[in-house]
Protein backbone atom coordinates (compact mmCIF):
# COMPACT_ATOMS: atom_id res chain seq x y z
CA UNK A 1 0.00 0.00 0.00
CA UNK A 2 3.01 2.49 1.08
CA UNK A 3 4.54 1.37 -2.58
CA UNK A 4 1.60 2.36 -4.30
CA UNK A 5 1.10 5.47 -2.43
CA UNK A 6 4.30 6.69 -3.45
CA UNK A 7 4.32 6.22 -6.94
CA UNK A 8 0.90 8.21 -7.36
CA UNK A 9 2.86 10.55 -5.39
CA UNK A 10 5.43 10.48 -7.76
CA UNK A 11 3.21 10.72 -10.79
CA UNK A 12 1.82 13.92 -9.19
CA UNK A 13 4.80 15.68 -8.74
CA UNK A 14 5.40 14.97 -12.52
CA UNK A 15 7.88 11.97 -12.71
CA UNK A 16 6.30 10.88 -16.28
CA UNK A 17 8.87 10.91 -19.22
CA UNK A 18 11.06 13.25 -17.04
CA UNK A 19 13.07 12.58 -13.76
CA UNK A 20 12.29 14.65 -11.21
CA UNK A 21 14.05 15.87 -8.25
CA UNK A 22 12.85 14.60 -4.86
CA UNK A 23 13.52 14.98 -1.30
CA UNK A 24 13.26 12.13 1.23
CA UNK A 25 12.02 14.18 3.90
CA UNK A 26 9.09 16.17 1.74
CA UNK A 27 8.08 12.32 0.82
CA UNK A 28 8.41 10.99 3.88
CA UNK A 29 6.05 13.87 5.44
CA UNK A 30 3.34 13.03 3.08
CA UNK A 31 3.13 9.51 3.34
CA UNK A 32 3.61 9.90 6.95
CA UNK A 33 6.76 7.61 7.46
CA UNK A 34 10.43 7.96 8.12
CA UNK A 35 12.88 9.31 5.56
CA UNK A 36 15.00 5.83 5.76
CA UNK A 37 11.18 3.98 4.55
CA UNK A 38 11.16 5.76 1.94
CA UNK A 39 14.44 5.04 0.65
CA UNK A 40 13.63 1.48 1.21
CA UNK A 41 10.32 1.94 -1.24
CA UNK A 42 12.16 3.82 -3.55
CA UNK A 43 14.72 1.03 -3.66
CA UNK A 44 11.96 -2.23 -4.20
CA UNK A 45 10.20 -0.01 -6.39
CA UNK A 46 13.54 0.20 -8.48
CA UNK A 47 14.06 -3.44 -8.03
CA UNK A 48 10.85 -4.06 -9.73
CA UNK A 49 10.88 -1.92 -12.33
CA UNK A 50 8.33 0.70 -11.17
CA UNK A 51 10.70 3.43 -11.34
CA UNK A 52 14.51 4.54 -11.96
CA UNK A 53 16.18 6.76 -10.07
CA UNK A 54 19.73 7.99 -10.16
CA UNK A 55 21.42 9.84 -6.93
CA UNK A 56 23.69 12.88 -7.92
CA UNK A 57 25.43 13.75 -4.46
CA UNK A 58 22.89 14.63 -1.76
CA UNK A 59 19.83 14.81 -4.54
CA UNK A 60 17.84 12.11 -5.83
CA UNK A 61 16.22 11.54 -9.09
CA UNK A 62 13.37 9.99 -10.15
CA UNK A 63 11.07 8.98 -13.00
CA UNK A 64 8.04 6.36 -12.98
CA UNK A 65 9.20 3.93 -15.29
CA UNK A 66 6.90 2.13 -18.72
CA UNK A 67 6.86 -0.82 -16.23
CA UNK A 68 5.53 1.48 -13.26
CA UNK A 69 3.09 3.50 -15.65
CA UNK A 70 1.76 -0.26 -17.31
CA UNK A 71 0.87 -0.85 -13.29
CA UNK A 72 -0.87 2.83 -13.07
CA UNK A 73 -3.01 2.19 -15.90
CA UNK A 74 -4.12 -1.60 -15.41
CA UNK A 75 -4.82 -0.25 -11.55
CA UNK A 76 -6.70 2.69 -13.19
CA UNK A 77 -8.91 0.14 -15.76
CA UNK A 78 -9.23 -2.54 -12.59
CA UNK A 79 -10.89 0.18 -10.23
CA UNK A 80 -12.91 1.60 -13.03
CA UNK A 81 -14.53 -1.88 -13.59
CA UNK A 82 -15.38 -2.43 -9.98
CA UNK A 83 -16.58 1.48 -9.54
CA UNK A 84 -18.23 2.33 -12.98
CA UNK A 85 -20.08 -0.88 -13.59
CA UNK A 86 -23.61 0.88 -14.54
CA UNK A 87 -24.84 1.49 -10.30
CA UNK A 88 -25.86 4.94 -9.86
CA UNK A 89 -26.90 6.01 -6.22
CA UNK A 90 -28.94 8.92 -5.79
CA UNK A 91 -31.15 10.92 -3.89
CA UNK A 92 -34.43 12.39 -5.67
CA UNK A 93 -35.31 16.03 -5.78
CA UNK A 94 -37.64 17.98 -7.47
CA UNK A 95 -37.05 19.22 -10.87
CA UNK A 96 -38.17 22.58 -12.65
CA UNK A 97 -41.32 21.69 -14.40
CA UNK A 98 -40.40 21.31 -17.62
CA UNK A 99 -40.48 17.56 -18.16
CA UNK A 100 -44.11 16.65 -18.53
CA UNK A 101 -43.88 19.01 -21.51
CA UNK A 102 -41.06 17.59 -23.42
CA UNK A 103 -42.06 14.04 -22.73
CA UNK A 104 -45.32 14.70 -24.11
CA UNK A 105 -43.21 15.97 -27.15
CA UNK A 106 -40.88 12.73 -27.67
CA UNK A 107 -43.59 10.16 -26.27
CA UNK A 108 -43.90 9.04 -30.16
CA UNK A 109 -40.40 8.28 -30.47
CA UNK A 110 -39.88 6.86 -26.76
CA UNK A 111 -42.54 4.34 -27.97
CA UNK A 112 -41.11 3.64 -30.87
CA UNK A 113 -37.27 3.38 -29.71
CA UNK A 114 -37.82 2.53 -26.46
CA UNK A 115 -40.70 0.55 -26.39
CA UNK A 116 -43.34 1.86 -23.93
CA UNK A 117 -45.64 4.67 -23.65
CA UNK A 118 -44.13 6.92 -20.90
CA UNK A 119 -45.74 8.54 -17.89
CA UNK A 120 -45.87 12.58 -18.73
CA UNK A 121 -43.34 13.51 -16.48
CA UNK A 122 -39.64 12.48 -15.23
CA UNK A 123 -37.68 11.08 -11.83
CA UNK A 124 -35.02 13.92 -11.28
CA UNK A 125 -32.34 12.58 -9.64
CA UNK A 126 -29.33 13.85 -7.64
CA UNK A 127 -26.33 11.17 -8.09
CA UNK A 128 -24.47 10.65 -5.29
CA UNK A 129 -21.94 8.16 -6.37
CA UNK A 130 -20.58 7.92 -9.23
CA UNK A 131 -19.20 11.62 -9.48
CA UNK A 132 -21.52 12.43 -12.40
CA UNK A 133 -23.82 10.68 -14.73
CA UNK A 134 -21.70 10.33 -17.41
CA UNK A 135 -19.41 7.65 -15.30
CA UNK A 136 -21.95 5.38 -15.04
CA UNK A 137 -23.17 5.15 -18.72
CA UNK A 138 -18.84 5.18 -19.37
CA UNK A 139 -18.65 2.41 -22.41
CA UNK A 140 -22.96 2.02 -22.72
CA UNK A 141 -24.50 2.48 -26.18
CA UNK A 142 -27.24 4.82 -25.93
CA UNK A 143 -30.82 4.48 -27.70
CA UNK A 144 -30.87 7.82 -29.67
CA UNK A 145 -33.95 9.58 -30.17
CA UNK A 146 -33.79 11.62 -32.90
CA UNK A 147 -34.65 15.64 -33.20
CA UNK A 148 -37.73 16.86 -35.22
CA UNK A 149 -39.44 19.57 -35.86
CA UNK A 150 -43.01 20.91 -34.27
CA UNK A 151 -44.87 23.54 -34.68
CA UNK A 152 -41.94 25.34 -36.29
CA UNK A 153 -40.42 24.77 -33.17
CA UNK A 154 -36.74 22.80 -33.43
CA UNK A 155 -36.52 19.42 -30.52
CA UNK A 156 -32.83 18.31 -30.95
CA UNK A 157 -31.63 14.46 -30.55
CA UNK A 158 -31.97 13.10 -27.19
CA UNK A 159 -29.39 10.28 -25.90
CA UNK A 160 -31.32 7.63 -23.77
CA UNK A 161 -29.79 5.14 -21.68
CA UNK A 162 -32.12 1.87 -20.65
CA UNK A 163 -32.12 1.47 -16.87
CA UNK A 164 -33.90 -0.39 -13.83
CA UNK A 165 -34.92 1.13 -10.50
CA UNK A 166 -36.57 -2.32 -8.30
CA UNK A 167 -38.74 -4.04 -10.82
CA UNK A 168 -39.57 -0.71 -12.88
CA UNK A 169 -37.69 -0.40 -16.44
CA UNK A 170 -37.42 2.67 -17.93
CA UNK A 171 -34.54 5.24 -19.09
CA UNK A 172 -31.85 7.86 -18.24
CA UNK A 173 -32.49 11.01 -20.57
CA UNK A 174 -29.63 13.32 -21.99
CA UNK A 175 -31.05 16.07 -23.82
CA UNK A 176 -28.59 17.44 -26.67
CA UNK A 177 -28.61 20.31 -25.07
CA UNK A 178 -29.34 19.99 -21.36
CA UNK A 179 -30.10 22.39 -18.64
CA UNK A 180 -29.15 19.92 -15.71
CA UNK A 181 -25.46 19.41 -14.92
CA UNK A 182 -23.72 16.37 -15.26
CA UNK A 183 -24.88 15.13 -11.29
CA UNK A 184 -28.60 15.37 -12.42
CA UNK A 185 -30.15 12.47 -13.66
CA UNK A 186 -33.42 12.62 -15.40
CA UNK A 187 -35.59 8.99 -15.57
CA UNK A 188 -38.52 8.59 -18.14
CA UNK A 189 -40.51 5.18 -17.17
CA UNK A 190 -43.86 3.89 -18.41
CA UNK A 191 -45.50 4.81 -14.48
CA UNK A 192 -44.96 7.48 -12.04
CA UNK A 193 -41.62 6.42 -10.79
CA UNK A 194 -42.88 8.36 -7.35
CA UNK A 195 -45.58 6.72 -6.82
CA UNK A 196 -44.93 3.20 -7.76
CA UNK A 197 -41.59 3.09 -5.32
CA UNK A 198 -43.39 5.17 -2.62
CA UNK A 199 -40.60 8.02 -3.32
CA UNK A 200 -40.00 11.36 -2.20
CA UNK A 201 -37.65 14.18 -2.08
CA UNK A 202 -34.49 12.99 -0.36
CA UNK A 203 -35.04 9.23 -0.82
CA UNK A 204 -32.22 7.34 -1.66
CA UNK A 205 -32.45 5.08 -4.77
CA UNK A 206 -29.68 2.66 -6.72
CA UNK A 207 -30.57 2.97 -10.27
CA UNK A 208 -29.01 0.04 -12.55
CA UNK A 209 -28.07 1.05 -16.18
CA UNK A 210 -28.86 -2.13 -18.14
CA UNK A 211 -26.19 -3.31 -20.49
Amino acid sequence: MKRLKLLILLAKKGAIGEKVKITLRELANELGVSPQSVLRLLDEMEEEGLISKDVKGRKTYVEISQGGLAFLENLCDAISEVLYNGIIIGEVISGIGEGAYYVRQYSHLIREYLGFDPYPGTLNVRVLFPRTVFDALCGVRPVVLPGFAKDGRTFGDVKAYRVRIGDVEGAIVIPSRTVHPPRIAEIIAPVCLREELSLEDGSRITIRVVK
